[in-house]
């Protein structure tokens, strides 16, 4: 007998996509779709977003994002992705490695009409060191600390981009030794020089996270963060000259939230 279970045997519905992957959303669907059921953090409506556009058009980036090719690195289930298109992009070329997150920005694009966007599964990483594709504005929003050389990210990113909205934890010493739970997630510390740049980076353990059939981390076991100064010079130091920056809590201590453009 032929296994039945991957049929629907209801009606069709944009819950019943969202359901190919019940358990695993971490978006929340737009507001302005209440009925829909997914994850819970607020993603298609995130302001940070906004927040990036409007500090472009502060920095005298014509239009900030709208009318602009655009590089998204870990759209994760195209949450930001969405808003970008509604923001009016010209292009958003959206670079995925997660499988399972791959589909499921598949699934937002048609349920949400992503029509501006192309997503791609594989390495960002790779896609940049080969890629001769130049962007006007590159997100990486939740990705810098995911990575085992994050300063190769930074320098790859102002290869190939002019302006980029970088939102990223970062390791506070004041945060770990306050906090020795999550702190206990943090090994050692190591010195890394990567194209020229000299710097600390601080191993981030994912431990029991990895269990989980939705985890959004990084390829490997664990990852690099590095320290909130150190991320800036490193796009100082690799041509960036132009910046906006706020500072959020976090439950693994502070958040950077940067535009950088190129002078």
């Amino acid at each position: 007998m032929p296994d039945f279970k991957h049929f629907f045997g209801i009606a069709p519905s944009d819950q019943n996509a969202l359901d190919l992957f019940s358990g695993e959303w971490s978006s929340q669907p737009p507001a302005a779709r209440p009925e829909l059921k997914g994850g819970l953090t607020p993603l298609f409506d995130d302001p940070r977003i906004a927040w990036a556009h409007h500090r472009l058009l502060e920095m005298g980036l014509v239009g900030g994002v709208s009318d602009r090719a655009v590089l998204e690195l870990g759209p994760l289930e195209g949450g930001h992705t969405y808003l970008l298109d509604r923001l009016g992009v010209k292009s958003i070329t959206a670079i995925e490695a997660n499988a399972r997150a791959y589909l499921k920005c598949l699934i937002a694009k048609e349920l949400f009409a992503i029509n501006r966007a192309r997503f791609l599964l594989g390495d960002c990483l790779e896609f940049l060191r080969t890629s001769e594709s130049h962007f006007d504005v590159g997100i990486a929003c939740g990705i810098l600390y995911h990575l085992t050389n994050p300063v190769e990210l930074l320098e790859l990113l102002a290869r190939r981009c002019d302006s980029i909205f970088l939102w990223t934890v970062f390791y506070d010493p004041e945060f770990v030794a306050q906090n020795p739970v999550p702190g206990a997630k943090f090994s050692e510390a190591l010195p890394m020089n990567t194209a020229g740049f000299p710097h600390i980076v601080h191993r981030f353990n994912y431990g029991p996270s990895l269990d989980w059939k939705g985890f959004c981390g990084g390829g490997e076991v664990y990852s690099y963060w590095m320290e909130k100064d150190a991320i800036i010079a490193a796009l100082r130091h690799f041509g960036f000259t132009d910046f906006r920056t706020e500072q959020h809590p976090n439950v693994h201590g502070s958040a950077l939230m940067l535009t950088a453009r190129k002078g």
